[in-house]
């Protein structure tokens, strides 16, 4: 019911709302793009810190888009650039706090001592192991893992991280690795 009062109460927002609200600063496309990326912005970010910061920073990254609105450019997708501007808005802020260590890509979780093969595939895992999992990975890993579930291609990844092609995909596949091997040994002691 809620989904159709707000359907009610507010325009359809259109995709280009992001160029439109770069050209002429109009608060009703910025409403559109909050009501079109602000759930997935948040998800994001809550996965990369907790809720308060994933809150604060979210509502800095808004600031950010009316602040830097000028400098979005239409061949850029608008959820890619919201992305980056949270990502580089939430690294700032673990800067500022002194939490923040990139690790390199190839970081990885060591193995058990005691591990056997496991075939275990992903999808048979509760959403409590995996976000558990995720939150063992490693920043620049668990962002990967993230910004791909969010349905980014590897481009828009390498843009909203600013890394290049091969890092990315370094990352998702040490990620990939890492999660398996965490969610294995989470089966293994249910």
């Amino acid at each position: 019911m809620l989904l159709s009062i707000k359907s009610w109460l507010f325009e359809t927002p259109s995709k280009d709302c992001m160029a439109s609200y770069a050209k002429s600063g109009d608060n009703r496309y910025l409403e559109q793009l909050i009501a079109l990326y602000s759930n997935d912005l948040y998800h994001y970010l809550v996965t990369q810190s907790n809720t308060h910061l994933a809150y604060d920073v979210s509502q800095q990254t808004w600031l950010k888009v009316i602040e830097k609105r000028h400098l979005y450019q239409a061949q850029t997708t608008p959820k890619a650039w919201l992305f980056k501007l949270a990502r580089n808005t939430l690294v700032d802020e673990y800067r500022k706090q002194q939490r923040f260590v990139e690790l390199d890509e190839n970081t990885h979780i060591p193995a058990q001592q005691n591990e056997q093969g496991n075939n275990n595939s992903i999808s048979n895992i509760n959403y409590q192991a995996f976000d558990s999992a995720l939150k063992q990975l490693s920043f620049v890993q668990r962002e990967a893992v993230t910004l791909q579930q969010e349905g980014f291609s590897l481009a828009d990844i390498e843009l909203i991280t600013q890394s290049n092609h091969e890092s990315v995909k370094t990352r998702l596949r040490y990620a990939k690795q890492n999660l398996k091997r965490l969610l294995g040994a989470n089966n293994e002691q249910a």
